[in-house]
């Protein structure tokens, strides 16, 4: 029984860091151009934009791996709410071409981060709890 709840850990750490970690790669290879637009019509500094590499780089590692996976997690749906703040502002509750709120993936991100953060890392993990 517990170790259901283990491999399901696992499993919802390791799709929600590799997907977020795509992003992060899609960063570091075209830029972050569009993020710091996004952060300047905002009216925040520029240098803000730059954590977006912390956020889809560094922490999807950390929560593969389990380590300070909870730490971790909280990041994530820091970055996250930024992204919904900053992308998505007057159109919370628009709805995208499929009918889907346009918000959708970063929502998403953010609920799977608040899992994780209350879930744990489990048994298999670099410094499992």
């Amino acid at each position: 029984m517990f170790l259901s709840a283990d491999i399901a850990k696992l499993l919802l750490r390791l799709s929600v860091g590799i997907m977020m970690f795509f992003h992060g790669i899609e960063k570091i290879i075209h830029g972050i151009s569009g993020v710091k637009q996004l952060t300047l019509n905002a009216g925040l500094p520029e240098f803000l934009a730059y954590g977006v590499y912390i956020g889809e780089v560094v922490v999807p590692i950390f929560i593969i791996l389990g380590l300070y996976a909870r730490v971790a997690s909280v990041f994530l749906a820091l970055n996250m709410l930024m992204a919904i703040f900053l992308a998505y502002r007057g159109s919370l509750f628009a709805l995208g071409e499929h009918g889907a709120p346009v918000i959708e993936l970063p929502f998403f991100y953010l609920v799977l981060s608040i899992a994780i953060f209350l879930l744990g890392s489990g048994k298999y993990s670099v410094n499992s709890k």
